[in-house]
């Protein structure tokens, strides 16, 4: 068992920190963050790793399979393609399920490793402090010179860094907004509104404004402040997190207490004291491995000090773990005084292992991705349904035959032209007749749908579209059921079933 004092110790430190946000001051303003710029080993990997996902970020819109994006999501047009599967309006429920399996999967990762999306993969963190972060560094130089610069007065030098600083971010921002809007019109599209006048792309061109807008106000003013208001994420670690989740995390157990460095001194004398006749040995208490430099807080792009442990505002972003090692390589202590652990790994020296919680995420997890691939599986090509025209009674064809008026919504979701045949197969001497629909009889012969009646009609479906078909079905007296007759309607493709339907029959009241 270890020695308790030293978490003793760190658990009585200051703990005001827990009930404000490290960006506000006492006064409710605003503190701007001015952080040093890191580096080390972590830092060299977050930046392959960030330029690795944008540039598979700017990439995928100019990807196509066969002519068609491979990602889209037209929101307006209710359109999306993922990977080349075509998804429509209909396809909701599989919509439904997958976010609900994402956010298990964010769940159960977070339990495992803490916020480590948020410090390597998430847009804003790479976006900020790997693109724009950078420029900044480049232009008005490390966080004090940043300080210094914005402290003093306007003049020629301050004008020339801040009007050209600006200007990139624009630049880069209008990128982003159009990399961002051809993920949801298309990349052809985008460029139709690029290379035309505003006038006639007009909402394009506002579009464009204004998602260029957002990201120029995000990334030059917003910043920080998007993971601390706006994102959910943070708030969800108390819940979330345990004390078996992987997390930066500094290790209070070797670290406290903290101590400046000191050059070593000759191990002083002992001394007796006279009073009880027993020998006391007079020595300082042992300090940690911390000497209290404040350089983990200076490069914190958030403003925490990791030291306080697991705090909203952390991102797990691993700059403090490199300022962190460099000082203990400097003063030959080991380093990982800051580093990926859990509690009870630095309390306990517990080992990373599967927890009772981690299995049960990652039981439910795998249940619900083998239910979305099952779906997604048995997908199939076209999308029907049959609904009674609403407001619409029955009408008599003539003294034994009634009528009923439907509407038929087919979708046809690859991008081929399908040909379709519709039957109607309850009950079994019920006829059909497509209204204004150019259909072909069992012999190839062209035929006016609403010309003559037959339990089946054929014709071509669109490729990647909705079909929209109003249907008459006539049905004989003699073959009413009472006030409501089941009716059942079944597609064919390329002689194969695909959907069958069903809907209700509205006739006179029959007495038998």
């Amino acid at each position: 068992m270890i020695d308790l004092k030293d978490v003793e110790a760190y658990e009585h430190i200051d703990q005001s920190f827990r009930d404000s946000v490290s960006t506000i001051d006492q006064k409710g303003k605003r503190v701007w963050i001015y952080p040093k710029k890191p580096d080390g080993v972590l830092y060299k990997w977050r930046t392959y790793v960030s330029f690795l996902l944008l540039a598979i970020l700017f990439g995928l819109p100019f990807l196509k399979v066969n002519g068609e994006p491979l990602v889209l999501f037209n929101i307006l047009e209710r359109r999306f393609i993922i990977f080349g599967l075509h998804f429509y309006p209909q396809d909701f429920h599989l919509f439904g399920l997958t976010m609900v399996t994402f956010i298990l999967f964010i769940v159960l990762f977070t339990v495992a490793f803490g916020r480590l999306f948020c410090g390597w993969a998430c847009p804003q963190t790479i976006f900020m402090e790997m693109v724009f972060r950078k420029i900044e560094y480049w232009i008005e130089g490390d966080g004090n010179d940043q300080r210094k610069l914005n402290a003093m007065p306007w003049n020629a030098e301050k004008i020339r860094k801040k009007g050209l600083k600006l200007a990139i971010f624009y630049v880069i921002s209008f990128l982003i907004g159009n990399t961002f809007l051809s993920y949801i019109i298309g990349i052809d599209q985008l460029k139709d509104i690029v290379t035309s006048p505003p006038s006639e792309h007009l909402s394009g061109f506002m579009g464009m404004l204004i998602f260029s807008g957002v990201f120029f106000f995000v990334f030059t003013y917003f910043r920080e402040q998007v993971c601390l208001v706006v994102c959910p994420y943070g708030r969800l670690q108390g819940v979330l997190l345990d004390k078996d989740s992987i997390v930066v995390a500094y290790d209070f157990v070797r670290g406290e207490p903290r101590g400046k460095l000191r050059k070593p001194k000759s191990p002083a004398p002992a001394e007796t004291t006279s009073n009880t006749g027993e020998e006391v040995l007079l020595h300082e208490t042992q300090p940690g491995d911390c000497i209290d430099c404040g350089l983990c807080v200076r490069v914190c792009p958030t403003g925490i000090d990791i030291r306080n442990g697991t705090q909203l505002e952390c991102v797990n972003c691993t700059a403090c773990i490199d300022a962190c090692n460099s000082i203990m390589e400097r003063i030959d202590k080991p380093k990982g005084l800051i580093r990926y652990a859990s509690y009870n790994g630095i309390v306990n020296k517990v080992k990373f292992h599967f927890t009772p919680r981690i299995i049960a995420y990652s039981t439910i997890l795998t249940l619900m991705v083998l239910l979305v691939s099952f779906l997604l599986y048995n997908r199939g090509d076209v999308e029907a349904t049959l609904l009674r025209t609403p407001g619409t009674l029955f009408q008599m064809v003539d003294s034994t035959t009634v009528s009923n008026l439907y509407n038929l919504q087919l979708v046809n979701k690859t991008k081929d032209e399908l040909p379709v045949t519709v039957k109607v197969v309850w009950p079994e001497n019920a006829k059909l007749r497509i209204v204004g629909k150019n259909t072909a009889n069992a012999d190839g012969s062209a035929a006016e749908a609403s010309a003559a009646a037959s339990n089946e009609v054929s014709f071509n479906l669109n490729t990647q579209g909705t079909t929209e078909n109003v249907m008459f079905i006539d049905l004989p007296k003699s073959s009413l059921s009472g006030r409501n007759t089941p009716v059942k309607v079944e597609i064919y493709s390329n002689n194969q079933k695909i959907e069958a339907l069903k809907s209700n029959f509205i006739g006179p009241f029959v007495i038998k």
